[in-house]
C-alpha cells in the first residue's frame, strides 16, 4: 500500500512551491528534460491514451522563433527562462492504443469522431501538462504555466504538416526566490468544492 508522502516532498510540489517569473542563469539539462518526461509519463489519461506531445525550448533560435506567438510579459520570460515547454496534443493519438491499450479496440472508439477526438486529446494532454509540472517541481525545478499566447502562431510555427494542437507553455528552470511577489490567496474549501 502507498505511503503519504513527507512534509518535505508536499511542501517541494504543492505548499511552498511558486510559480516562477524570474530565473537564475542556471541551465537545464537535456538528461534532466529526460528525467522530467520519464516521471510524467506515468500519470494517467483515459484509456491511456496518451495524448499529449511536447516541444521543450532551449536553443536560442528556437525562442526567437516562440517570441512572435507571445503576449506581453511572457516575452521577456521566456527570454529569461532556460527552457519553455510547449503542451500540445496529437489529434491521431489513437493510432497508438494498439500499443497503449491493447485489451480492447480503442481505436474504433475516436476513428471519425472529430469531436471526442478534440476533447480527449485536450482534456488528457492538460492532465500530462500537470504531471510534466509535478515532475519537474520533484526534480528540484520551478515552473510557471502560461496562457498568453496565440495558439494558432504556435501550431503553425512548430508543428506545420503534422496533427499536433498547442494547448499550454510553461517555463521552467531555476526560479529567482528574491524577485518573488507575494504569495496569492486560494479559495477555501467551501468556496470552491462540496461534498454529496
Amino acid at each position: 500500500m502507498s505511503q503519504p508522502l513527507s512534509k518535505n516532498a508536499l511542501e517541494q510540489l504543492f505548499l511552498n512551491a511558486r510559480s516562477h517569473h524570474a530565473w537564475k542563469n542556471q541551465d537545464v539539462s537535456e538528461e534532466t528534460l529526460h528525467q522530467i518526461y520519464d516521471l510524467a509519463k506515468w500519470g494517467p489519461t483515459a484509456a491511456n491514451s496518451n495524448p499529449g506531445r511536447l516541444v521543450f525550448v532551449k536553443s536560442a533560435a528556437a525562442k526567437e522563433k516562440l517570441l512572435p506567438a507571445l503576449m506581453g510579459g511572457n516575452v521577456d520570460q521566456i527570454k529569461a527562462a532556460p527552457v519553455t515547454a510547449i503542451v500540445a496534443y496529437d489529434l491521431e493519438f489513437y493510432d497508438h492504443l494498439a500499443k497503449l491499450f491493447p485489451h480492447a479496440d480503442a481505436k474504433s472508439w475516436y476513428v471519425g469522431n472529430p469531436a471526442l477526438i478534440e476533447s480527449t486529446g485536450f482534456r488528457n494532454s492538460s492532465l500530462q501538462g500537470a504531471y510534466l509540472l509535478l515532475a519537474a517541481r520533484s526534480l528540484g525545478l520551478d515552473v510557471c504555466p502560461m496562457s498568453g499566447f496565440d495558439n494558432a502562431k504556435v501550431d503553425e510555427l512548430f508543428f506545420q504538416g503534422t496533427k499536433w494542437k498547442s494547448n499550454f507553455i510553461f517555463t521552467l528552470g531555476y526560479g529567482d526566490e528574491q524577485k518573488l511577489h507575494p504569495r496569492a490567496a486560494r479559495l477555501e474549501f467551501a468556496e470552491a468544492a462540496k461534498i454529496v
